[in-house]
């Protein structure tokens, strides 16, 4: 499944005529690095959020509850706090994991709560709302950068898919903080470059610049205006030494070798470099999480990937000095059913949707690791302690960024708007 979107037959002409053969539909701001007062730089705050399309069964991975017959429970770093036993090294890091498992949302309808889970509010049909990749473009990105502000990687699909992946819409923020597609992370963003030479290439670009300069004279319009900005980034990275950071090739070997060989490995890897590089916002989206008829064997299988990677990663980021200044976000829309008997298709344990008692964690960009927020019953199905819902979620996610979720913006309309709402505030126990 693809994440670009598509362009209209027009445009692509006009690009095609001026040797433009990968021109991006978003606008492409990277944040530099702020510097501090004694003259040493000091890195923004980044957020790497792995959305695991589909729900993430709290069962068979990061509650585990007492009760639990279909795995094994192997201690973590902690004292007391179990996982399943496909996720060794991850709870051998969950010293740096700050666990929610009291998560209630309920919402269990697939697009609605994604929606939810991204933006904080259920989708309504009349009001569009962006998600927290679009806030973190907005306000950790700085617009005269080369790279993108926000990025999306597909990581690909291992399971039941859950209907279309999920896009990030930048709503009243504008187009210029929409998110850049990567569709497969060994190859980047594909076809930036020119069907002619470079000197050519810029030539021919002048001439169409003008010509969308010239258009926009005569009829303006912000559309208009958010498109000759993009195709202006577009020729910025084509001529950027930053663009290297897409290419997984110049990475060390070892450095290959230790994220792996899966998508999801490669994605992570991806990520980390455009961290690194100064991207604030990457989104990385595995989908195939619907497991309907039942979790155990398809997280089994996804968890030989995903055990070592999840690790490594947080282990990466930390060898680089990037840990404290990157806050890790696994997350879903909702968890799956608690029940053991087989009442039904849909019923089974970690076979159907189930949003009032599930899992998420966050480490790193100054969240507490070593703890759990919430507190579930003996099953696994009810919060018994410290509920946390999307509002807050969002919010303690904007409070490690350092993001002000209370910032009015204007929409189209002039109406005042803010990422949350008024009475939203972060989970406190996250960073204490």
């Amino acid at each position: 499944m693809s994440l670009i979107p598509t362009i209209s037959r027009r445009d692509l002409l006009r690009f095609t005529a001026a040797g433009v053969v990968g021109m991006s539909p978003s606008g492409w701001l990277l944040p530099r690095l702020a510097f501090a007062a004694d003259g040493k730089p000091t890195r923004r705050k980044a957020c790497i959020m792995l959305h695991m399309q589909g729900g993430v069964s709290q069962h068979h991975t990061f509650t585990v509850p007492d009760y639990k017959a279909q795995n094994q429970q192997i201690d973590t770093a902690v004292a007391g706090v179990k996982f399943c036993e496909y996720f060794p090294k991850l709870g051998a890091r969950m010293g740096d994991i700050c666990l929610i498992r009291g998560m209630s949302t309920g919402n269990s309808v697939h697009e609605r709560a994604r929606v939810l889970m991204h933006t904080g509010y259920n989708p309504n049909g009349t009001v569009a709302y962006p998600s927290v990749g679009n806030i973190g473009s907005a306000e950790l990105g700085l617009s005269d950068a080369e790279l993108p502000n926000f990025v999306s990687v597909y990581a690909g699909a291992d399971g039941l898919g859950s209907g279309p992946l999920h896009r990030s819409v930048p709503a009243y923020l504008g187009p210029k903080h929409a998110p850049v597609p990567v569709n497969d992370p060994a190859k980047g963003i594909e076809n930036l470059k020119t069907a002619i030479g470079l000197d050519a290439f810029d030539e021919s670009a002048k001439l169409l610049a003008e010509f969308e300069a010239q258009g926009q004279a005569v009829r303006p319009s912000a559309a208009a205006a958010a498109h000759l900005a993009n195709y202006r980034k577009a020729l910025q990275l084509l001529h950027s030494d930053k663009v290297k950071a897409f290419d997984l090739d110049a990475e060390p070997a070892e450095a290959r070798d230790a994220y792996g060989k899966s998508q999801f490995g490669k994605s992570l890897l991806l990520a980390r470099r455009l961290v690194e590089a100064g991207v604030p916002f990457v989104e990385v989206t595995l989908d195939g999480w619907d497991d309907h008829g039942g979790a155990v064997n398809n997280i089994k299988r996804r968890a030989a990937y995903l055990d070592p990677t999840l690790a490594y990663l947080l282990e990466d980021l930390k060898q680089r000095g990037l840990f404290e200044t990157t806050l890790v976000v696994f997350m879903s829309e909702f968890g799956r059913t608690p029940q053991l008997a087989d009442s039904g298709y849909n019923q089974t344990l970690g076979a159907g949707h189930y949003a009032k008692a599930w899992t998420t964690w966050m480490a790193g960009g100054g969240s507490k690791g070593g703890q759990v927020i919430g507190k579930v019953d003996a099953k696994g199905g009810e919060v018994t302690d410290r509920p946390v819902n999307a509002q807050e979620f969002l919010a303690t996610m904007c409070h490690a960024l350092g993001i002000d979720y209370h910032k009015e913006y204007l929409s189209r309309e002039n109406r005042p708007m803010t990422f949350l709402d008024r009475g939203a505030k972060p989970v406190p126990e996250a960073f204490s």
